[in-house]
Formats: structure tokens, sequence, C-alpha cells
């Protein structure tokens, strides 16, 4: 399977498959595509899997896109202004995902829900209990909103974070929840009462556009019922 991520912001995934080669998206996920590609919906694992999947942000459904000829392109564009970001997974390897960050992934990628073990992460962290799950081999497709930054943290090296700014993390990294110090930081800060603390080893990727936030300065500009 060949790829080229295009665009700037947002940006677009273009797929290119050859005779026998599949990926798969949500329902509703491809934009357009080229050749004697075939849809195949189903809900991928079955209906529990299913169910999973939609308590992670995902569509109960799946479709799978699979070329019958010698060549064909399938186009997969994000739900909102953002990045998209490309893993070539090896065997095992696993990725950590806020809820909706799935975009497509080949067919031998598992993508499944992940709960949080910490009962402050879940409560406060901003996502829930649950969050996404990707595990290769093969290479998956990540929808973030926003720019993306990327860290490395170094064995017992922290950072706090704003929980909304969590992209996805790698499954070595600790994540906790810690209250602001401070009642003048609480009531004025704007931060609220809780941020996230990341601790190494492993890679974070971090987004500067929470939905959350854009949805609030949205709805000031709403009209509102008289």
């Amino acid at each position: 399977m060949r790829y080229e991520i295009q665009g700037t912001f947002p940006q677009s995934a273009e797929v290119y498959l050859t005779r026998g080669e599949s990926v798969y998206t949500e329902s509703g996920g491809m934009a357009w595509m080229r050749g004697d590609i075939e849809m195949k919906t189903g809900t991928r694992g079955g209906v529990m899997a299913g169910l999973g999947r939609k308590l992670a942000g995902e569509s109960l459904f799946m479709t799978t896109y699979t070329c019958r000829s010698e060549g064909g392109m399938v186009v997969f564009t994000p739900e909102a202004p953002g990045k998209v970001l490309d893993f070539q997974l090896a065997p095992g390897q696993s990725l950590i995902c806020q809820k909706d960050a799935f975009m497509c992934a080949e067919s031998s990628v598992e993508m499944k829900m992940a709960f949080r073990k910490n009962l402050g992460a879940g409560l406060f962290g901003g996502e829930g209990f649950i969050l996404q799950q990707v595990t290769g081999p093969g290479v998956v497709f990540l929808e973030i909103p926003g720019e993306v930054c990327e860290y490395t943290l170094a064995p017992g090296e922290e950072i706090q974070v704003d929980p909304g700014h969590i992209a996805l993390f790698e499954p070595t990294v600790n994540y906790e929840i810690s209250t602001v110090k401070g009642v003048g930081n609480i009531l004025f800060s704007g931060e609220g009462l809780f941020l996230a603390r990341l601790k190494g080893p492993g890679r974070i990727w971090l987004q500067t556009l929470p939905l959350s936030n854009l949805a609030g300065k949205l709805m000031r500009y709403m009209p509102k019922k008289g």
C-alpha cells in the first residue's frame, strides 16, 4: 500500500491500493475514490466489537475498501480542521488516542476501545473513561483537530497539560489527574480544577485546538431563542 498526505490545514490522506489490498474506515469516512474499488460494510469483529467502537467515538459499522484491479485510490478527509498523522505500527505496537481520532487503517490494524484504569483520569480527564487503542501491524491514520506538537518524555519526566489538549500517547506513558493549587488559580486562571500529568517514558502528541474549546467559542455567536 502506498499513500500520500496532502494539504496543509486541513489535510487529507490519499491511499493507493493494488489488487487485493484493503483499508477500512468508519461509516461516512471516505471522501472520494477512483478505480475498481469494492465497498463492504459490517460490524467488523461482531456486534460487541462494534458497540465498543461506538463507545470510543466511532461508528457501529465500519466500511472496508478493497481494490479489485491493478490499481485504485481512496481518499479520506478529517471531520474538523486539523492534521492527519500516519503511523507504521509493528506487530503488537499500540497507541492510545482520544475519542474519534481514528480515521482509517490497513485491514491488519486492530482498533478497539481502551479503558482508563485511573478513576480520577476517567472522571476529570476531559475524554471520560474510554479512549481508542490502535494496534499493529500496519499503517493507521489519525485525525487530530488543530496543529500537533510531539514530545518524548524520558523515564520519570513529567509534563502538565490541560486534559483537552491530549491527542495520543504511547502505552508506556502514565496518565494521572491533579488538582490546580491555589484558590485564585482555580477561580480566575480559566484552567478549571484539574490538569493532566503525563509521566514518561514514551512519546506524547498534544493538539492545539480541542473541539470542545472551538464549540464553546462558536456558541457565543449562535442565535438564541427569544
